[in-house]
């Protein structure tokens, strides 16, 4: 059987550097899924940019040949040899490619409904009224809610889950013959990622539709390819069938890949110690109501991030809240930091130390803002965006005592190298930019940046999503270790459950605003009673073929809440109340 794609010895380098890709050969069967796994760095992404030549203008192909055998047309071409006019038919038609950074793939000038539909103007001669149907049902599939709302929605107004789902939709709107897939679901929650996944495998059986997955998540890799390849520093480590590399895995490199994934524990931990009661954060009754415009003469629309959220972080302890995107949890995490107010009616107040009168947050004066901004950080989800490029890393890390006051120039500077010493990074790297460092690099640096101004509290929006599986480990020791060493406080944000199960103290679970369950990671995870709840752990990926997804469970709880069993059904934000069914384990639910 002749393959769809076929890419061989395949060398890519810039300038005069020894090749960052050599001697790379892989095939793609049609209706196969092949997976591309390795850390970050490794030339999984640059290898499939090759195949469309939508390469950096400094990059070069320096040998090998990759063939495109299409069923369609009953031909076969060397995309690597055709002219641009000819390659144009190909993109997005014949070949589609999920890109990793949706905020930088997607135009902030055009509404998300116009860039998807664009591929069915141009490469299926659909009208407008046949485009907006194809477009609406496929927003559906991959999980909005609201797929009108979307369609008439910028890029700005969805949070990076639901950009990336925007982009995964605009990437299959077309059925592809050939679905270049780079880390589709690493900004998903595990529900829409195990959606996503369910229905990548229904548009293969649909249509026949060949996938290149570009992943570090082995669990997705478990759950998805047939056929494996492990890439690290430039070149092929392993290949070989899914069940064979994934139950017996034979290079150093791809052994090393799976004591690093994080995974829930079979077996609980012992609990942990109980603690005195000394909050440093709390939220009472928060909601915070957001007016959506309609556009014409159509009422504005009233969106609810939050309602009724109480929540408690103990000194020195790490509250986590999980949960889908677009749930609230983010909106959350900028109500405790004062970046917005909440609704009318709620408390936020901080406690500096353990006797200091509380402060209010949604109540801060120009001096509090002042004082409480020296005492809370947040480490942001992206951090490519939060780092400016036209700062150096040194300027970047004394730019908050600048701010402040803090210490003449000397002292800055020294406090920025001891920073990066703390984050595992070589103080040398002070006059370097944040773009000659790879993502995880990047996200210490932005840890090393919040912790300038001795914080004693810091809010980690999704901090280790975008990394691979290696460097999230190296992430998160960093954190338990600053935590353990000078007593931090954490509110962190995350869809990850293997991450919370490792580092929480307690977890709140949020659906849509509202939080349906909190519990010790302990209890939660080995007893958890709301069906959301259930289907957050169910939709898990474990590196483990013989234990697929069970996209069944995870539909029933990721679905609507008036689907749900009778004693958690509700509608809306008219939930019943959080109910204490043990000691420390709450959940919403009718008693």
């Amino acid at each position: 059987m002749t393959p769809l794609l076929n890419v061989q010895d395949l060398s890519i380098g810039f300038g005069t550097e020894k090749p960052v890709v050599q001697d790379v050969s892989f095939q793609v069967m049609p209706g196969e899924t092949l997976a591309l796994v390795g850390e970050s760095g490794s030339g999984k992404t640059i290898s499939c940019r090759a195949v469309l030549r939508i390469l950096p203008e400094a990059a070069q192909i320096r040998s090998g040949s990759i063939t495109f055998s299409s069923t369609q047309q009953g031909s076969t071409v060397d995309l690597l040899r055709q002219p641009e006019r000819a390659l144009r038919k190909v993109r997005g038609n014949h070949i589609s490619m999920i890109f990793q950074e949706p905020m930088r793939s997607l135009s902030p000038l055009h509404r998300l409904g116009d860039q998807v539909s664009e591929v069915l103007l141009l490469h299926r001669d659909m009208n407008a009224a046949r485009a907006k149907a194809s477009v609406l049902e496929t927003f559906e599939r991959v999980g909005f809610p609201d797929p009108a709302r979307v369609w008439r929605s910028y890029p700005f107004e969805m949070s990076g889950g639901m950009r990336q789902r925007a982009m995964i939709a605009m990437a299959m709107v077309a059925k592809p013959e050939l679905l270049i897939a780079d880390e589709p679901t690493t900004a998903l929650d595990v529900t829409t990622q195990a959606q996503v996944l369910g229905l990548i495998k229904e548009l293969q059986s649909e249509t026949g539709m060949a996938v290149i997955l570009v992943t570090h998540d082995l669990g997705v890799v478990a759950n998805m390819a047939e056929s494996v390849v492990v890439m690290n520093k430039g070149r092929v480590m392993e290949r070989g069938p899914a069940e064979a590399v994934l139950s017996d895995p034979a290079h150093g490199y791809t052994q090393k890949l799976f004591a690093a994934a994080p995974m829930i524990p079979q077996v609980a931990a012992p609990a942990r110690p109980e603690t005195n009661d000394d909050p440093i954060l709390q939220m009472r009754g928060v909601c915070k109501t957001y007016t959506m415009r309609a556009g014409g003469w159509r009422k504005p629309t009233l969106i609810t991030a939050c309602h009724e959220v109480n929540l408690t972080v103990q000194r020195g302890k790490t509250l986590a809240v999980v949960g889908e995107s677009g749930s609230g949890k983010t909106t959350c995490a900028r109500l405790a930091l004062g970046a917005e107010p909440p609704d009318q009616g709620g408390e936020i107040l901080f406690r500096a130390t353990a006797d200091a009168a509380p402060l209010k947050i949604h109540d801060m004066n120009a001096e509090d803002r002042i004082r409480f901004q020296r005492q809370a950080q947040m480490v942001f989800q992206d951090p490519y965006s939060s780092l400016s490029p036209r700062m150096r890393v040194g300027q970047a890390l004394t730019e908050p005592m600048e701010i402040h006051d803090l210490g003449r120039k000397s002292e800055r500077r020294e406090k920025a190298a001891e920073m990066l010493r703390w984050v595992g990074l070589d103080p040398s790297m002070l006059s370097r930019y944040p773009h000659a460092f790879s993502g995880g690099q990047r996200q210490r640096l932005s840890i090393a940046r919040a912790l300038t101004l001795d914080p004693v509290l810091l809010v980690c929006d999704e901090p280790t999503s975008a990394l691979d599986v290696s460097v999230q480990e190296q992430i998160l020791c960093l954190l338990e270790d600053i935590r353990d060493r000078i007593g931090l406080s954490y509110l962190f944000i995350s869809h990850d459950l293997a991450v919370v199960a490792r580092i929480a103290d307690e977890v709140a679970v949020m659906r849509q605003g509202v939080i349906v369950e909190q519990a010790p990671p302990d209890t939660l995870f080995y007893n958890p009673r709301h069906p959301y709840t259930c289907a957050l752990i169910a939709a898990q990926p474990e590196p483990d073929i013989s234990r697929p997804i069970n996209l069944e469970l995870v539909s029933k709880g990721a679905g609507s809440p008036a689907t749900w069993p009778e004693a958690f059904r509700f509608e809306g934000v008219a939930a019943p109340a959080l109910t204490e069914l043990e000691p420390g384990h709450k959940v919403r639910c009718h008693v």
